[in-house]
C-alpha cells in the first residue's frame, strides 16, 4: 500500500534516503537487450553523469550509487537548510544551470545575465526554487525526465520511460546508511554483473577505488585515514567515524560471504576474516549480513532499528512498520551469540 512521499521525505527537513528507480519497459534501461540485440550500454554513463552533475546544483550529498539493466540505486542526503542560507545569486545560478529555460535559446553574455537578474528580481519565485533545490522528488525529476528524453529519442517512441514512483526507503540511523550504501554498492556482484569491486562500472565503490589509485591521493599520505564522506554534492561528516579504506574493506569482506546456492559473489577473495569495522556496525556477522541483504526484502519504508522503525511509525500515524520483526531477530541473534 503507498502512502505520500511527504511522509517518508518531509519537504524541508534533513534527511538520508535510498532511492530506486526502475525503467518501466520489458526494452532494458542499459546493457543488451536479448529480444532485439540492441546495446544501451552507453545509458549507464547518461546517468552517472547526471547524477553528478546534480550534485553540484542541488543541496545534496551523494553517498552511494549503482547504475543496473534496467534500474538504479542511489543513497543520498538532503539538506534544504543548506539551499535556504545559499545567496540569492547563488540559488539563480544553481537553478538555472539543471533547468536553463531560456538560456538554451542564447549565448549573448547580456540576454544570459537578463535571464538570471528576473530570476533573482521575483522572491516569491526565487524562495520556490530555493525550496526545490532541496527537495528529494525535485532531485529525481531533473535526474529521470532527462534521460527519459534522451532514451525516446534515441528509441524513437513516446510515452512512459520510468516507472511512475520511484521507491524511497528513509535511512534513520548512521548503521543503516552504511548498510544501504553497502547493499547498492554490491548490487553489480549481486546480479553477476561484475566479479569484483574494481570491475563494478558505474557504482561509487569502484569511483572511491579509483580515486585512491590516483597519484595525488597516495602523495598526501591520507589514505588509511581518510574518512568515510560522500562522493559527490555538499560535505559532510565521515559516518561513524569510519575511513574509506575500512569501508571498502568492509564491502570486500560483505560480498564475499553469499550463500553457496545464491548467485553474486566476489571471485577473488581479499579478506580473511570479518573486518574491525563490522564491530562498530554489529555484534556478530550474521547481524550486519542479515541487515544488507534485506535492505529492500526485509524494510520498506524506511531502515532502522527496531526503536527508530516505530518512532518512524508513530510519526507517520502508523501502529507499525515493515522491519520490526527483522530488527528484533538480529537482537536475538546478538543474545544467542553473547
Amino acid at each position: 500500500m503507498t502512502c505520500p512521499r511527504s511522509q517518508i521525505a518531509p519537504p524541508g527537513e534533513a534527511g538520508v534516503f535510498h532511492v530506486v528507480s526502475r525503467c518501466v519497459r520489458r526494452a532494458f534501461l542499459c546493457g543488451t537487450d536479448k529480444h532485439s540485440g540492441q546495446c544501451f550500454e552507453h545509458r549507464r554513463q547518461w546517468i552517472e553523469d547526471r547524477i553528478r552533475f546534480l550534485a553540484d546544483s542541488f543541496a545534496v550529498s551523494i553517498y552511494s550509487y549503482a547504475v543496473m539493466s534496467n534500474h538504479f540505486h542511489i543513497v543520498l542526503a538532503v539538506h534544504p537548510n543548506e539551499a535556504q542560507a545559499w545567496p540569492d545569486e547563488e540559488v539563480a545560478e544553481r537553478w538555472l544551470a539543471v533547468f536553463p529555460g531560456a538560456l538554451s535559446w542564447t549565448q549573448d553574455p547580456k540576454q544570459r545575465e537578463r535571464i538570471a537578474y528576473a530570476l533573482r528580481s521575483d522572491p516569491k519565485r526565487l524562495q520556490e526554487v530555493r525550496d526545490r533545490l532541496g527537495d528529494l522528488s525535485w532531485f529525481m525529476r531533473a535526474l529521470n525526465e532527462p534521460i527519459a528524453r534522451m532514451a525516446n529519442k534515441e528509441d524513437q517512441c513516446s510515452g512512459r520511460f520510468w516507472e511512475g514512483r520511484f521507491k524511497c526507503q528513509a535511512l534513520l540511523e548512521e548503521q543503516a546508511v552504511i548498510s544501504a550504501m553497502a547493499y547498492v554498492d554490491l548490487n553489480p556482484v549481486r546480479a553477476k554483473m561484475a566479479d569484483s569491486l574494481e570491475a563494478s562500472d558505474h557504482t561509487s565503490i569502484q569511483a572511491r577505488i579509483k580515486d585512491q589509485s590516483r597519484p595525488e591521493s597516495h602523495g598526501k599520505g591520507e589514505l588509511p585515514t581518510r574518512p568515510l564522506k560522500p562522493v559527490a554534492g555538499l560535505d559532510a561528516k565521515a559516518l561513524l567515524g569510519m575511513t574509506e579504506s575500512s569501508y571498502l574493506e568492509l564491502v570486500q569482506w560483505t560480498g564475499e560471504q553469499a550463500h553457496p546456492r545464491k548467485r553474486g559473489k566476489i571471485s577473488r577473495p581479499k579478506a580473511k576474516s570479518a573486518p574491525d569495522a563490522l564491530w562498530t556496525l554489529a555484534k556478530h556477522p550474521d547481524q550486519w549480513l542479515r541487515r544488507v541483504k534485506g535492505t529492500e526484502s526485509r524494510y520498506y519504508r524506511a531502515i532502522g532499528s527496531a526503536e527508530a522503525l516505530m518512532a518512524k511509525a508513530a510519526v507517520m500515524g502508523q501502529r507499525w512498520m515493515k522491519g520490526v520483526h527483522s530488527e528484533k531477530a538480529l537482537i536475538l541473534i546478538r543474545q544467542q551469540t553473547e
